[in-house]
């Protein structure tokens, strides 16, 4: 575990959610090489983990509280962050524990800038509820092109990031959050030929595909402006008839089940 205590105030954060990601199809896809720009940064492997949430909305909540998805092994693991609250079992001394309603709002009173891009319906800015996460964030975004019917979206993504990362100032600490919405439904496009534009679990690893192409130029982008440490992680992942079930906000094993891996860029 690193020391977060040395890391905040010293490094840029990058917290990436790879929004319905499923944890077997990500290791698969890495075990067979075929995100190669994930493979630069997780050469140990994804961490299998559970999320506390089924659903975007459920699980960002808790993430912003400090509860990121859980070691599935069994016992108490401490965390990276934590807000200020009786009873916790869970902080050691190398939890940054920060003050507030949530840790945006806690990063900021350490001096970082907040910055949110979003991308799947919670993120969307169109109505109360999906205002709800990004005013948390001194700057957020959301667009259709970096939304989940955009074939584009990761590659418009990034692209933002790089125009929110070339404006920050080098000497400014920045917590860029970015909310990947290729891997939800619909996620059919990304396949060659798709059948009836009907979503599979062939489709969802195209999409894993199409998002790890786009990764190696924010991978540059970061590493020319500051040492960061880099959460990557999905929020839950979705069923396609496993059991009878289609979709998540529900709890299966390959919807509760989510791969995360955190380093330093």
């Amino acid at each position: 575990m690193f020391n977060m205590n040395e890391i905040v105030g010293t490094h840029d954060i990058l917290f990436i959610t790879l929004d319905t990601l499923r944890y077997d199809v990500a290791q698969n896809l890495l075990a067979q090489r075929r995100t190669p720009n994930l493979e630069k940064v997780i050469n140990t492997g994804w961490e299998e983990r559970h999320s506390p949430g089924n659903f975007t909305y459920a699980a960002h909540h808790a993430f912003f509280a400090g509860f990121l998805p859980t070691p599935i092994t069994p016992g108490i693991h401490p965390r990276i962050f934590a807000l200020g609250f009786e009873g916790s079992t869970t902080t050691t001394d190398k939890t940054c524990v920060l003050d507030g309603s949530n840790i945006v709002s806690g990063l900021a009173a350490k001096g970082y800038h907040t910055v949110c891009i979003g991308g799947v319906g919670f993120f969307n800015k169109c109505n109360p509820l999906g205002n709800v996460i990004p005013s948390m964030f001194a700057e957020s975004y959301w667009s259709l092109e970096l939304g989940v019917t955009h074939p584009k979206s990761t590659e418009n993504q990034v692209n933002l990031a790089r125009e929110i990362l070339e404006k920050t100032p080098n000497n400014q600490r920045l917590f860029l959050f970015i909310n990947i919405s290729a891997l939800h439904q619909p996620n059919y496009f990304y396949l060659p030929n798709p059948k009836d534009k009907i979503d599979t679990i062939e489709s969802h690893a195209a999409a894993l595909e199409y998002v790890d192409s786009q990764l190696a130029k924010l991978w540059n982008i970061i590493r020319q402006r500051h040492s960061t440490f880099c959460i990557l992680c999905s929020d839950h992942g979705t069923t396609y008839g496993e059991d009878g079930y289609t979709g998540h906000r529900l709890s299966h094993p390959v919807v509760w089940t989510v791969p995360y891996t955190e380093f330093i860029l």
